[in-house]
């Protein structure tokens, strides 16, 4: 069973059907004892940094989170927002986040107008250290992208993947033993992004 984390910040139904499609029994849910019950574990999102810990706080869940992940270690896969609220802190509402990862999260900042943000598109990922998670990838895959701010992190042994967007390199993925990140949207990347989910489930 893989539980959909429901912290009211969107995202839930593409997530649901994509895992769905990869036959596996799916519920998305703000339970506390569902969530516990749960094999693996999706956090996703899309929205602002501080609302999201907010909401985490209001329905009680970073005990309950911080219980199946860090003390069971219990996969789990943050995506887009997901990902970002698992670092030590964000720029987005100045806030600390569940700090999981050692790193944190910045807004994209650039002088040339070429460049927009959000950052929306499709981009080619960079892998680093011969992650296992991009096995079924090559470099010349594209993956979809829909973000404003970017994780960045010194500790590079859990960098999985890099992607380039103007004169910013940020962590397009990451994995820290059974915690996994990524920025692009695996649900929305077609075929490449159903094997980066299968992934995770045959983790």
């Amino acid at each position: 069973m893989v539980a959909i984390v429901d912290y009211g910040m969107g995202n839930l139904r593409s997530v649901q059907k994509a895992l769905e499609r990869l036959g596996v029994n799916v519920i998305i849910t703000s339970d506390q004892e569902a969530i516990l019950e749960a094999d693996k574990i999706v956090l996703p999102g899309v929205g602002h940094f501080k609302k999201g810990i907010e909401s985490l706080k209001e329905l009680n869940l970073i005990e309950t989170l911080n219980n199946k992940v860090i003390k069971q270690e219990t996969p789990i896969l943050g995506i887009c927002l997901g990902m970002q609220l698992m670092t030590i802190h964000s720029e987005e509402g100045d806030v600390d986040g569940l700090s999981w990862i050692n790193a944190s999260t910045y807004k994209f900042q650039f002088h040339n107008k070429k460049y927009t943000i959000p950052h929306i598109g499709w981009n080619r990922i960079t892998v680093n250290n011969q992650s296992p998670i991009f096995d079924t990838l090559s470099e010349k895959d594209f993956l979809y992208f829909v973000h404003s701010y970017y994780v960045k992190t010194e500790e590079n042994s859990i960098i999985a993947s890099t992607t380039t967007y103007g004169d910013n390199t940020f962590v397009s993925a990451f994995q820290k033993k059974n915690i996994f990140g990524m920025q692009f949207h695996p649900e929305k990347s077609h075929d490449q992004g159903l094997r980066l989910l299968n992934f995770f489930l045959d983790y």
